[in-house]
């Protein structure tokens, strides 16, 4: 008869294939998480609609009205900022809610085990859920301004794959903090404000700042939201391609420190929580 021992510090190798023994009770976890979000909302799914709207028509109106900056050729400043928003709105969704998966679920963490890792995981794939009911609006937006996809959309799962992995990373690593430092959970909404003003959210990605574009680049969100913009805007829609991939070096950077981070926090998660 087989044993099966159950331990958070195992080794690796056995560690990842737990991930895949559990896949079911990631599915019911991040199906639980996306019916609790819109059952306990007053307009439920609207409101995955309104946010990216709301935020979307603020911010024009401070960049594109009272700042006066230029949109790309051909393209609607308002569907730019939209475009931006889709991105970033998934990216802080999934940090403030994967920041306190685990804490929200210490009655799991103390009784039995499985890898850990699947709550944060299941808190962004939560966050995916709003990204769709996003896509399905913008599509409507851009039906309006007569404006059609290009063969550029192709890539856009690739792109949301990478915007999943700059999500997931922090995310790990944040949850991990918080587990450990519960006063941690009131920087997370500061983290997430400096972070939409230090992210091409409202604007466009500056091309006259050349010696700097690579230093805003090491924002993992610069590569994401130029990607989102290349692939669905088309036309004029340039991407800088040296710094989409130092973004992409910083997702992936992060990725592993998040795992790494979590890997190492999780075996005293049940002491702590």
């Amino acid at each position: 008869m087989s044993q099966l021992i159950i331990e958070a510090g195992r080794t690796e190798g056995q560690y990842w294939r737990d991930l895949w023994r559990y896949r079911e009770l990631f599915y019911v976890l991040a199906w639980r998480d996306i019916a609790i979000r819109y059952k306990q909302t007053a307009i439920g799914i609207l409101w995955a609609i309104l946010q990216p709207l709301l935020t979307s028509i603020v911010l024009t109106v401070i960049f594109g009205k009272i700042a006066g900056m230029s949109s790309i050729p051909g393209v609607p400043y308002f569907l730019l900022v939209f475009v931006g928003t889709m991105p970033w709105q998934f990216f802080a969704n999934s940090l403030t809610w994967a920041s306190q998966s685990v804490v929200g679920n210490a009655h799991l963490i103390s009784k039995v085990y499985f890898p850990r890792m699947i709550i944060p995981a299941g808190a962004v794939v939560t966050a995916l859920a709003d990204l769709a009911v996003s896509f399905l609006l913008l599509f409507a937006i851009m039906a309006w301004y007569h404006l059609w996809p290009t063969w550029r959309m192709l890539l856009l799962p690739g792109l949301i794959l990478i915007t999943f992995m700059a999500a997931l990373g922090p995310g790990l690593l944040i949850t991990a903090l918080n587990v450990r430092y519960r006063d941690f959970r009131i920087i997370i909404p500061f983290i997430v404000q400096i972070g939409g003003y230090a992210s091409p959210v409202g604007f466009k990605n500056p091309a006259n700042l050349e010696h700097w574009r690579l230093l805003y680049s090491l924002n993992p969100m610069v590569g994401v939201i130029d990607g989102f913009r290349w692939a669905i805007l088309g036309g004029e829609s340039q991407i800088y391609l040296p710094g989409f991939l130092i973004s992409l070096e910083m997702t992936v950077g992060l990725m592993w420190l998040g795992i790494w981070y979590f890997r190492r926090m999780e075996r005293s998660f049940a002491d702590v929580i």
